[in-house]
């Protein structure tokens, strides 16, 4: 089974919201998803998640802390998801990628169709 190993940003505000976003493409299209992307050789985490984070909403973050690492199985890959904590350390997120975004309330996390490995994450928050 193919590997795909991402970072992941949990991003949280300073009201205690978390920033979630919508796919716009693919098998997964409408999803929604802590935004991130896939690890390149000689990344580290961290750095694939900053990058991914510049790419994706054209702003920066600053990671906190790891919060869990997730290894779920979709029906053609497997996932490797490491999932930190952050906060925005730059403009307001510009969707590049993604479809829509929301700011969540806790109470809220569920009102929105996760992934399948995203929605496991939501326990922990």
């Amino acid at each position: 089974m193919k590997r795909i190993e991402v970072a992941a940003a949990i991003i949280h505000d300073n009201q205690g919201r978390i920033f979630a976003t919508q796919r716009g493409y693919g098998d997964w299209k409408d999803y929604w998803e802590f935004p991130g992307g896939k690890i390149e050789p000689a990344e580290t985490p961290q750095q694939a998640l900053t990058r991914e984070i510049q790419e994706e909403l054209n702003t920066q973050i600053t990671i906190e802390r790891h919060v869990t690492t997730i290894e779920y199985d979709y029906p053609t890959f497997h996932l490797t998801m490491h999932c930190y904590l952050c906060t925005l350390a730059g403009p307001s997120p510009t969707l590049k990628e993604h479809e829509a975004a929301r700011w969540l309330p806790k109470d809220q996390l569920r009102s929105v169709r996760w992934l399948p490995a995203d929605l496991t994450i939501l326990d922990l928050l």
